[in-house]
């Protein structure tokens, strides 16, 4: 028998090398991780195989990573309590190290406490309610929250003012209440009503909150339900009219996720002009390759589901399970097991729970897991995925269009990438596509109706005086009432000018005699308990009121008048009634003014004419006696300088116009009889005990009470008429020495009766008269608007005419009891010219004399001082100008014109050493003057004034 050789060493060392590779690379560490989904729905089955693709695509990029997620599924059967009890399952008996999935935010709200009592981490995908909080939970997906100011922007953007939310009632639904109110108060809009639906509503129950909803003013609903009660609820909408046109309808991303895919339950067809908020995903090559890999699988595995489409959730599973495995790895598989935690109060399942050793330290990793997913960039913060892009999509035929983004740095935009670079913030509706609203129209809805027939109801008080405000007249011949007066028709100009028809009927407050039939009080309860729209008519804006009703601008003159009687005062014997057409401001700068012109004049004269020359106190006598004389046109000083002349031509003319308008307003004082209230305090009225009126039932008996007036002091007046009875008759015999009313009423008043009493205005306020509705409707904005676009035109003022007008008397300005003061703003132009003109005739002077004489100034041979040579500029100046004095004797010699111009040089002037003059002839040397400072002294030379003898002197 043969013997076999030995085994050679080297080969059995090769052989167990090999042998211990093939070991060490099938020895992986298995995970368990629980799956948590709703098996039976075609939902939980693209949840599910989104997470087996994620593990097997990780692990086959990653072959060399020692862990192994093993999943561990259970079925929650669309159940919280199932779900609940198989997450306990899956902790307690199976040692789970994470549990994935729980659809619902109710799911989550029940497993996110034994995630933390356990350390185990509880990764949801679709459980977006922000109320869900928790040390070991994860939300991979957008918090519901992030929306809400995309939604805001949209209500915006659109300018409506109210927003009603429809949610689920359910932890899903309540989760976004404080952010979403927060949201629309942030951009201006209210919430008068949030409707809650259960989640196992009925079709009744359903139908009865739409009509609810119809019967309010507000046609903007925010809808942020599931998929499957959404669409039920946007079929029954459909079904009684409220998918028309004049609706707005806006869906959160919990159910606009779902319009792409197949799985959801939501009629696409109920849901015409809808606008909704969905989460943006990015597209890419990865998630197309991923979407065909996925599309094929799916159905090889389920063949029996067709035409099915991945959602967003889809994509977020595939990422969660990928971020798990990811740190898993990181955290390693020595850590992974449980221990029982020492606990002497463990008298619960909960408390009977053993820990994860390694849950602290998963949930590390996990946050600070950074990758690129399928949904976008992948990062967490606070356990929430951050990615805060939204598309806004408008639901049309049968699917969903695209009409622009809304980012957190650039508002809403049409296209995301253009304005990615920007800062600016859009709120404008130009950056969004065309929009296709309920009803088939492109016009946006104003968000809110005013009643479901169109037709507001407005109340209309019957008055006893005062007819001009408001008349109601009923022909029991037609059985027609009629109702008209200058609050009507200034209600009928205002809702003329709203952007929109607006149908409306009159209902007069009176019984069948035509008295009235309620107090202004009793109107306004009527609008408060809903039973008609408005009030229309002269109704006061209070502040108690305010509490029950809404008040529009004042469409009149606010405050509360005195109307007192007046008395002739005879102004012409008043001592100092010269003074009176002339403010005090003007006196003064009209006597600025004198003596300015004067200074003006003499200074242009005083070198020239021998009537400004003189001693000191003879110069300025002359120039007070010459501007002065002025007024009244008596100077007799000629003047001889066309600069002069031409100063004095102006400032006659506006002695002229300030003369005439003094004379008039002096004439008008001295001859019109002055009127003047016999009172202008209510201090003295309350001091001298006497009788006030006030129109019945008016506000203002409680102010009158206030002040100190005993109500034997009061009278009552119901009519124009009434009070001018009581003004005559006075404190004396029974009536009144002032009355009180709204300003309104008193001008009114005036406009017939101006030549008897006049208007004095005590410090009260009042806010005038306005137009009332119902508490928080949306119409008394826009109204308020078009109050004031009718004051800005020709409306307003062509309804007081025709309802004020004045009597003939009070029309004519010749009857006008008091005049106007002349003040400083009727002649500041004058004198602003005036003004001009002199200084400018000043500057042309001395321009012109600085360059005659500019040598003295630049003589650089000179050794005098500056100020040296500007006493001898001063001095040159005060001496006459030799060359206009011989002129004048020139032509009084000739006695005639156009003579030959004697030309001599300057007197007194410095010059330097044979320069020439610029005056004389060119064989002539201009004299000089030679300046020597010896021991702080200067002596003066003057050459003699003929040019053939001139003596010059050497400077050493």
């Amino acid at each position: 028998m043969t013997k076999c050789p030995p085994p050679n060493p080297v080969f059995l060392l090769f052989l167990f090398f090999r042998i211990f590779l093939v070991m060490a690379q099938n020895t992986t560490i298995p995970i368990n991780v629980g799956v948590v989904l709703d098996l039976d729905t075609q939902f939980g089955k693209i949840e599910l195989s989104c997470i087996n693709m994620a593990l097997s695509d990780f692990y086959a990029s990653h072959s060399n990573y020692t862990t192994r997620l093993v999943l561990h599924t259970r079925d929650s059967a669309r159940d919280v309590v199932v779900a609940a009890d198989a997450a306990l399952d899956l902790i307690k008996n199976v040692e789970v190290q994470a549990i994935i999935g729980l659809e619902s935010s109710m799911q989550a709200n029940f497993v996110i406490d034994l995630g933390d009592q356990a350390q185990v981490p509880i990764i949801s995908f679709s459980a977006t309610s922000p109320s869900l909080q928790g040390s070991y939970f994860f939300r991979i997906a957008q918090n519901d929250s992030s929306q809400v100011r995309a939604i805001g922007a949209l209500v915006q953007v659109f300018g409506w003012r109210e927003a009603v939310p429809v949610s689920i009632d359910n932890e899903f639904g309540k989760g976004l209440t404080p952010y979403l109110t927060t949201a629309l108060q942030e951009v201006g809009a209210g919430i008068p009503y949030w409707s809650l639906i259960p989640s196992m509503a009925t079709d009744d129950q359903i139908i009865e909150e739409l009509h609810r909803l119809m019967s309010m003013q507000t046609r903007v609903f925010i809808v942020h339900m599931s998929p499957s009660l959404g669409s039920r609820f946007f079929a029954k909408a459909r079904d009684i009219g409220m998918m028309e046109e004049g609706n707005v309808w806006i869906t959160t991303n919990g159910m606009t996720n779902s319009f792409s895919s197949s799985s959801s339950s939501v009629d696409i067809y109920n849901m015409q002009g809808v606008l909704g908020i969905k989460t943006n995903v990015p597209n890419t090559k990865e998630l197309e390759n991923f979407r065909a890999r996925w599309q094929t699988k799916f159905q090889e595995d389920n063949p029996t589901i067709l035409n099915v489409k991945l959602d967003v959730f889809g994509l977020w599973a595939y990422d969660a399970a990928w971020a798990l495995a990811l740190a898993v790895e990181k955290v390693g598989g020595t850590n992974f097991s449980f221990q029982k935690m020492n606990s002497s109060h463990n008298y619960t399942v909960l408390g009977s729970l053993e820990v994860s050793q390694g849950g602290p330290e998963l949930v590390r990793e996990l946050s600070g897991t950074r990758f690129r997913g399928l949904s976008g960039d992948f990062s967490l913060i606070n356990g929430q995925l951050q990615s805060s892009t939204f598309q806004v999509v408008n639901v049309n035929d049968n699917g969903e269009r695209g009409i622009g983004y809304w980012t957190p740095q650039n508002g809403l935009v049409r296209n995301i990438n253009s304005n990615r670079n920007t800062n600016r913030y859009s709120t404008s509706n130009a950056s969004l596509g065309p929009v296709i609203w309920p009803g088939d129209t492109t016009l946006a809805p104003r968000g809110w109706q005013i009643r479901p027939n169109g037709t507001i109801k407005v109340l209309v008080p019957v008055k006893v005086g005062f007819e001009e405000f408001v008349t109601v007249r009923h022909d029991f011949s037609t059985n027609t009432t009629k109702v008209t007066g200058y609050c009507i028709e200034v209600f009928d100009a205002v809702i003329k000018a709203l952007p929109y028809p607006v149908p409306y009927e009159f209902y007069p407050v009176a019984n069948p005699n035509g008295q009235s039939a309620g107090s202004y009080n009793d109107l306004i309860n009527q609008v408060f308990l809903g039973n008609y729209d408005a009030v229309v008519g002269d109704i006061t804006i209070r502040a108690n009121r305010s509490l029950y009703v809404d008040f529009t601008l004042p469409f009149t003159e606010s405050g509360i008048s005195m109307v007192v009687p007046i008395k002739g005062n005879d102004g012409g014997k008043n001592t100092w009634v010269f003074l009176k057409p002339l403010t005090w401001d003007l006196w003064v700068t009209i006597g600025c003014f004198f003596i300015f012109i004067g200074f003006v004049v003499w200074f242009l004269e005083h070198r020239i004419n021998e009537d400004f020359r003189g001693p000191p106190h003879h110069q300025i006598g002359t120039s007070f006696w010459f501007a002065f004389s002025t007024m009244v046109f008596a100077h007799r000083e000629p003047v001889v300088s066309n600069l002069g002349r031409f100063v004095v031509i102006m400032w006659c003319f506006v002695v002229l116009v300030l003369t005439q308008s003094y004379t008039a307003s002096l004439s008008s004082i001295l001859t019109i009889q002055q009127l003047q209230p016999i009172v202008t305090d209510v201090n003295l009225l309350l001091k001298n005990g006497d009788n006030v009126g006030y129109q019945g039932g008016s506000f203002i008996y409680g102010i009158l009470r206030q002040l100190g007036f005993k109500d034997d002091k009061l009278r009552t007046y119901n009519s124009a008429e009434e009070l001018d009875k009581l003004l005559q008759n006075r404190n004396e015999n029974g009536g009144i020495s002032a009355a009180f009313d709204e300003t309104p009423y008193m001008k009114l008043f005036l406009a017939t009766y101006c030549l008897k009493y006049t208007l004095v205005e005590p410090p009260y306020k009042a806010n005038g008269f306005a137009f009332v509705f119902q508490k928080n409707s949306l119409f008394t904005r826009d109204v308020s608007t078009a109050i004031i676009q009718v004051h800005e035109g020709d409306k307003m003022k062509a309804i007081e005419d025709k309802w004020f007008k004045k009597t003939a008397s009070c029309s004519n300005p010749n009857t006008a009891s008091s005049y106007n003061t002349l003040s400083l703003e009727s002649f500041w132009g004058l004198f602003i010219v005036a003004g001009v003109a002199s200084s400018l005739a000043l500057l042309i002077f001395a321009a012109m004399f600085l360059y005659e004489h500019s040598h003295i100034l630049t003589c650089v041979d000179s050794k005098a001082s500056f100020w040296t040579r500007i006493r001898q500029v001063l001095r040159a100046y005060d001496q006459q100008d030799k060359t206009w004095h011989a002129y004048k004797k020139t032509r009084k010699e000739d006695g005639v014109h156009g003579i030959d111009a004697v030309e001599s040089s300057p007197n007194a002037n410095c010059l330097c050493l044979g320069r020439p003059s610029r005056s004389s002839k060119p064989n002539q040397i201009e004299p000089e003057i030679v300046l020597e400072e010896q021991q702080g002294t200067t002596s003066t030379q003057h050459s003699d004034l003929n040019p053939n003898a001139i003596e010059l002197t050497a400077i050493t």
